[in-house]
């Protein structure tokens, strides 16, 4: 029976969370004035959020895993005994990481199965959470697969932004047609979209509206099902233990706050967040 390993990358922001210490992570970069950051190694999410506020026009852009860094990190699961490994991504439409990790496993003579999460955040750490558990109970490749791919097409994430400065200026708006011209007056409500890119859902004037409005959408979507909820917040957390209770004063059981991380922060901008959930397996 092979032995199998599983990996994912930082934007799942699994660093911020309590799991397995045996689910190896790969992260992005944060450059900050020239300078480069790993992504929770050497800045925190509350850290570069209150640089963030400090300065908002602060020169940042961020650079995925390495191919190189891959290979290297795929040959030493390998050398730690782990016959095949599972590699989760964040969606390939937000980050050239899938990218990479497909080059990088065409480049060692092993077993690496690359799963495009589709999506990002808690999606994608619930994702290697399950992958590992799995992995332990001595489940084979393809019955991990099946059960990442159930994840994959059972999950909705809504966003709420202040500004849409962040996503338009790197490129992670992929229906920003349109919305340029009043770029600065308008809080959309936008969504991950099933084919894993960010989308704008409608057009909205405040970000109260807007949250209102995802309230709406979120409740409506998960009526009668049974589902894992998540709050995913940037420089806002307290803020968002407000927003946790109002969710579960409306019927919603255990919801989670996530932090969104800086590599993702940084396209999404202060202010963000967001809402989805997971549907459990009847």
């Amino acid at each position: 029976m092979s032995k199998i390993g599983v990996a994912v990358c930082g934007n799942s922001g699994i660093d911020y969370l309590v799991h397995d210490k045996g689910i190896r992570k790969f992260r992005s970069l944060l450059v900050i004035a020239n300078k480069e950051f790993e992504d929770f190694v050497d800045i925190s999410a509350d850290d570069f959020y209150a640089q963030l506020d400090t300065n908002p026009d602060l020169d940042i852009h961020t650079a995925q895993t390495s191919t190189g860094y891959l290979v290297e990190l795929y040959n030493e699961m390998h050398s730690a005994g782990y016959d095949e490994l599972i590699i989760i991504t964040i969606s390939k439409e937000l980050s050239g990481t899938y990218q990479n990790a497909i080059l990088a496993a065409g480049m060692v003579d092993f077993k690496v199965h690359v799963f495009d999460s589709l999506s990002l955040s808690y999606v994608e750490a619930l994702m290697a959470m399950t992958a590992k558990k799995m992995a332990d109970q001595g489940k084979t490749v393809e019955e991990i697969l099946e059960e990442l791919t159930y994840i994959r097409d059972h999950n909705h994430i809504y966003v709420a932004v202040d500004t849409l400065k962040y996503l338009v200026k790197n490129g992670r708006l992929s229906n920003a047609s349109g919305l340029l011209g009043s770029l600065l007056k308008i809080k959309p409500l936008l969504e991950i979209s099933k084919s894993g890119k960010v989308e704008t859902i409608t057009k909205i004037r405040t970000t109260k509206k807007a949250r209102e409005e995802m309230k709406h959408r979120f409740m409506a979507e998960v009526k009668g099902k049974e589902v894992i909820p998540f709050i995913v917040y940037t420089n806002n957390m307290q803020e968002m233990f407000q927003v946790k209770d109002e969710y579960e004063e409306e019927g919603m059981d255990d919801v989670l706050l996530i932090p969104l991380t800086p590599v993702v922060g940084c396209h999404a901008g202060p202010g963000t967040m967001g809402v989805g959930y997971i549907e459990k397996r009847k």
